[in-house]
């Protein structure tokens, strides 16, 4: 793998497309910017901050569900496609959010959830009364009196078990996730008109694409077979391989996505490399892009719950990652880049270092590889001022259904909750949700008389937007800058990959080209001095153009820690 290159290396061959050169800047709302004092966030909120969003130089924002709902798993559970969450708004303020974005020359994509719905949607309220109702087949039932069909896994509830006994219609319902999100039946034609016409709702409104929340999982065998046991220790891979997923997805496209000018992304969970082109190529026409599952497993232990390895992550292993995929769309389709977002901690707690002492650097060394990889970089709100995970002491303070339900089960189970907690310290997705950091004043500026929803980290007076807006060489004026200079180069966006010195346990270094032009990024990811190996490069006319160390004194034969360097070949 090493020193493999990928990607177009000719600049009049490009294709350019607007959501391949965007970066893309993600808000979970309810944790952005509260404005009526209830400690939730709200559209309003978002709305109040414009100008700072604006102020990164983003070009897409893509909100974490805003529909109405009984937030069982924060949004994810949806009770009416077409109303605003009422914590959130109104639709009023949406329109006014859709518009103020638009009018700063920001895009607006939403989370697409239509994998399932929350109970407390009409169409499963309908659909539980009775079996012969109308609404029955827009979900999965299977009938008590046939026994109790073959096991399927969820992966939010207490007892992983994803078949919910009803007894008004004595009968079972699938919920791959909580018990509160039933799977919808994609396999009825009738179901999946009223999906596309609640989309078409959306695009008409004017917004500009879709997020598609665990799309690969939309197709079942109807029939519900005992899983094969090659996928026992892999549900996510059996559940993305459903008989007519490209089906629906090709129709999907065909009745809707292609008549607008958007952006469609694909939450790619138990999408391989060799499955990805199956939903990315063009010529198949069924969605833009998708992101991968890839990194999530690595530096945490196997066959325990998101339990990270004490040695701390192999950087080669991430190197892989990455690589691998480039690779995957060197011909055909388009990537994607990220190392954070709501259903993972914070980028810098993860992969970086959240020490006092080296968080400031290795926020500016991540930044520095999300925006000078190619594909379409997403950026998760808070990571642009090296917010960092908050490490909850008790299961009290956590409000996400997958902790709680995990804790809930090791306790009945009869396993180590005490350890449990201390890995979620690292790894719980409540680490990425808890409410931005403002200002130094009372709860972060983000709410100023309610109770917060989700604690505010206490590192909030001297983590904050607002103390580094003064600051020129501050962790979020870094980040400006770098989107400066990867909007200014195409070469960043749609230049060839090159991985150099895959072997280095410390450095990640590669080049990116696009005809004679050259780039060359260093970065080191430990907090000790590191070495690389540069022999097929001539340096002799380098010049340093990118440095995270203020000084620009950067050495790539004697880096420093967490330092990030770009130059120019």
């Amino acid at each position: 793998m090493a020193n493999e290159q990928t990607g177009s290396n000719n600049n009049e061959e490009i294709e350019r497309v607007w959501w391949k050169e965007a970066v893309v800047y993600q808000i979970y709302p309810r944790s952005f910017k509260d404005s009526n004092g209830d400690g939730i966030g709200d559209l309003r909120g978002i709305i109040s901050k414009l100008d700072y969003i604006e102020s990164l130089g983003v070009d897409v924002v893509w909100l974490n569900p805003i529909f109405s709902s009984p937030n069982d798993d924060n949004g994810y559970d949806i009770s009416d496609y077409q109303g605003i969450m009422n914590e959130f708004g109104t639709m009023a303020d949406f329109d006014e959010l859709l518009k103020g974005l638009h009018s700063r020359g920001i895009k607006l994509i939403l989370d697409l959830v239509v994998n399932h719905s929350s109970d407390e949607h009409r169409w499963f309220r309908e659909s539980r009364s009775s079996r012969d109702n109308p609404y029955r087949n827009f979900y999965h039932w299977w009938p008590a009196e046939k026994g109790k069909p073959a096991n399927r896994f969820s992966f939010f509830d207490v007892n992983n078990d994803a078949w919910k006994y009803d007894d008004r219609t004595n009968s079972y319902y699938l919920h791959y996730f909580s018990q509160k999100q039933p799977d919808l039946n994609w396999e009825n034609p009738h179901l999946r008109n009223e999906i596309y016409r609640m989309m078409r709702f959306w695009l008409d409104k004017g917004i500009d694409g879709f997020r598609m929340d665990v799309i690969p999982f939309i197709s079942k065998d109807t029939s519900y077979p005992p899983i094969p046991e090659q996928y026992h220790n892999d549900y996510a891979r059996y559940y993305s391989e459903g008989p007519f997923l490209h089906k629906y997805l090709k129709e999907m496209n065909r009745e809707v996505l292609c008549r607008y000018d958007i952006m469609t992304i694909a939450e790619g969970i138990g999408v391989n490399n060799e499955t990805a082109l199956n939903f990315v190529d063009p010529e198949r026409r069924e969605l833009n892009m998708l992101y991968h599952f890839d990194t999530l497993g690595i530096g945490l232990l196997p066959f325990e719950f998101k339990a990270p390895d004490p040695n701390g992550y192999n950087l080669i292993d991430l190197k892989d990652v990455f690589t691998r995929w480039d690779y995957t769309y060197a011909e055909k389709g388009w990537g994607t880049v990220y190392l954070a977002n709501h259903d993972n901690p914070r980028m810098l707690t993860r992969w970086g270092n959240d020490s006092e002492e080296f968080r400031e650097v290795s926020s500016k060394l991540l930044t520095t590889f999300l925006l000078t990889m190619r594909g379409t970089p997403y950026y998760y709100m808070g990571d642009e001022i090296g917010m960092s995970n908050i490490k909850f002491d008790s299961i009290e303070d956590y409000q996400d259904i997958e902790t709680r339900n995990m804790y809930l089960h090791i306790h009945r189970t009869g396993g180590d909750t005490n350890r449990f907690i201390e890995n979620q310290k690292i790894t719980a997705r409540d680490n990425s949700r808890t409410p931005f950091q403002w200002d130094n004043t009372d709860n972060a500026g983000f709410t100023q008389n309610g109770t917060t929803w989700l604690k505010v980290n206490k590192n909030y007076n001297k983590v904050n937007a607002s103390s580094q807006e003064k600051d020129p060489g501050s962790i979020l004026n870094y980040f400006r800058k770098l989107i400066k200079y990867r909007k200014s180069d195409l070469t960043l966006i749609y230049g060839t990959y090159t991985l150099i010195d895959r072997e280095n346990p410390n450095v990640y270094a590669y080049k990116r080209q696009l005809d004679d032009e050259v780039l060359l990024v260093v970065l080191n990811f430990k907090p000790h001095e590191s070495t690389v190996s540069l022999p097929d490069i001539d340096l002799s006319s380098a010049k340093l153009i990118i440095s995270n160390y203020e000084d620009m004194k950067g050495r790539y034969d004697k880096l420093r820690p967490y330092e990030a360097l770009i130059y120019a070949l």
